[in-house]
């Protein structure tokens, strides 16, 4: 089998991606790496002996020993470097979200379309263990038809990871209910069956728009940026970024094609880092407690009571050979991407699914902003979505 060289476009947080891509004598190597940040490329360069670095893209594109592209840029850059990628003829995997807006993501799609280019999205969460047993007791009738999904995000290290550099402005990300939320959204459609339809939110600023510790334009992040167990609580934190205009509470209400209705809550200063998951259906309900080792997920389907924290079943989530990123997610998804490249074919991550969880947060962030008014989800184009269902083959 020959081995896959992979070009890297970005070397930053998602750059644990590309170390997962090297697999030098499995299959696929890492052989060279754009990024713009000299101490960045220093990294590289180190982590991966013997790559070439370059400060700009197009020499990783238009090289003709690259045989596939890892797009790991910001948000705002990520369906014009896909696009580069595709024209040039490379199979391409987007980091999430797809882009910040939903045009550019129809352009990401439509080019992939008519390139024949294979395009694959980073939803590693379609991956993780927790998703996927939740997803098995869905289909095989735990708890009847689903009619409610209810997910609350508690993002204890936002205000380190959201709000010391890029992700705190709206010209990079439009808003963290998209950033931030593009997995949870994913997730959400794909155990309801069916995409956000109409949604409705509300958020606020409400806490580190108020600290007034930030950085000078240009200045570079503090060594102490992220801690494990330091910089609590929120009002203690320092060196912000110089801008902050996105939310770091929100709340949404969506109505998805199905019927299904569903809620989504993301909030930056709690203490506790993690996800829950509710899903229920008209013969009981489930929900997770714990994404990672240890975590579970409990049923209660048998019988009606009042509280009792003991369910009907609780399953304890399997846990991948594989114990790093996203409790062996990341592995699982470079895996895919990686035969994908090589065989072409179906994929558990989805383009259209990637394009409606922007979709839809973009039309929550929309609404927020507007004092909460309803907004209507753009559906996507049947015919283009019917390419990427047929795994990006032209029709028969």
């Amino acid at each position: 089998m020959a081995e896959l060289r992979i070009g890297v476009l970005g070397y930053g947080l998602r750059g644990s991606l590309a170390h997962v891509a090297h697999r030098p004598g499995r299959g696929a190597a890492v052989t060279a790496v754009a990024e713009p940040d000299p101490g960045a490329r220093a990294a590289a360069a180190a982590a991966f002996p013997g790559v070439r670095t370059h400060a700009g893209h197009r020499e990783v594109l238009d090289a003709p020993d690259i045989d596939a592209v890892l797009v790991l840029t910001p948000d705002h850059t990520h369906a014009h470097l896909g696009c580069r990628a595709l024209l040039a003829g490379k199979p391409v995997f987007v980091e999430k979200p797809l882009d910040i807006a939903v045009e550019r993501c129809d352009e990401l799609l439509r080019t992939a379309r008519a390139t024949g280019t294979r395009l694959y999205v980073g939803h590693n969460m379609r991956h993780m263990p927790v998703v996927r047993l939740m997803r098995e007791l869905i289909a095989q009738g735990a708890i009847g038809e689903v009619k409610t999904v209810w997910v609350r995000h508690f993002v204890g290290y936002g205000g380190d990871w959201y709000f010391k550099d890029w992700h705190a402005e709206r010209r990079n990300t439009n808003g963290l209910l998209l950033q931030k939320a593009a997995h949870d959204l994913d997730v959400l459609h794909w155990l309801a069956g069916s995409y956000a339809q109409d949604v409705q939110a509300l958020g606020d600023l409400m806490v580190y728009g108020a600290n007034p510790h930030r950085r000078a334009p240009g200045e570079p992040k503090t060594p102490d940026w992220y801690t494990e167990h330091g910089h609590w609580p929120p009002h203690t934190q320092r060196a912000l970024n110089p801008v902050i205009d996105v939310e770091d509470v929100s709340l949404v209400n969506l109505r998805l094609a199905n019927g299904v209705l569903a809620a989504y809550q993301q909030c930056h200063f709690t203490p506790d880092y993690w996800r829950n998951y509710t899903v229920i259906g008209d013969a009981g309900r489930l929900e997770n407690f714990g994404d990672g080792p240890g975590a579970t997920v409990k049923v209660w389907n048998a019988r009606r009571s009042g509280y009792r924290p003991e369910p009907d079943a609780a399953l304890t989530v399997p846990q991948t050979a594989d114990t790093g990123g996203h409790g062996g997610a990341d592995s699982l998804l470079i895996d895919e991407f990686l035969r994908f490249v090589r065989e072409g074919g179906t994929t558990d991550t989805s383009p259209v699914a990637a394009r409606m969880a922007v979709a839809a947060g973009c039309a929550a962030t929309a609404s927020l902003r507007d004092g909460g008014t309803p907004r209507r989800v753009a559906p996507p184009d049947p015919d283009l979505a019917a390419y990427f269902e047929r795994g990006q083959r032209p029709a028969p």
